[in-house]
C-alpha cells in the first residue's frame, strides 16, 4: 500500500529585483507532497518565536520541510550522507523548544 500524503501547490513570484526593477516578471508553480500537514508546522514553528518576525518563521518552516522531505525521499543519495546523522539531532532540538 502506497504511503499517503498530503498535497501541495507553491506559487513563487519575484516581487522585486535588488535594482528595484519589476520586469521581467517571474514566476514559478510546482505541485509536490509532504506527509505533514505543513500549514501546522507554520503555526507551530510561529507559536515558538524562534525568528524576528512572522515572515522568517513561515520562511523556515517552508525551506525545513521542503528540504526535509527531500532528504528523506533521498535518503540514500551519497549527498545527503553527513545530514542523515546530524538532521535527526536538530528535528529533536526543534522539537523540544
Amino acid at each position: 500500500m502506497e504511503k499517503r500524503s498530503n498535497k501541495y501547490y507553491l506559487t513563487l513570484s519575484l516581487k522585486e529585483y535588488a535594482n528595484g526593477e519589476n520586469q521581467p516578471a517571474k514566476e514559478l508553480g510546482i505541485e509536490f507532497s509532504n506527509h505533514d500537514e505543513i500549514f501546522d508546522i507554520i503555526e507551530r514553528i510561529k507559536a515558538k518565536n524562534l525568528f524576528d518576525n512572522e515572515s522568517e518563521a513561515i520562511q523556515f518552516a517552508l525551506g525545513l520541510k521542503l528540504f526535509g522531505e527531500m532528504k528523506l525521499k533521498h535518503r540514500k543519495n551519497p549527498l545527503f550522507d553527513e545530514l542523515n546523522e546530524v538532521f535527526p539531532v536538530f528535528m529533536k532540538k526543534l522539537k523540544s523548544l
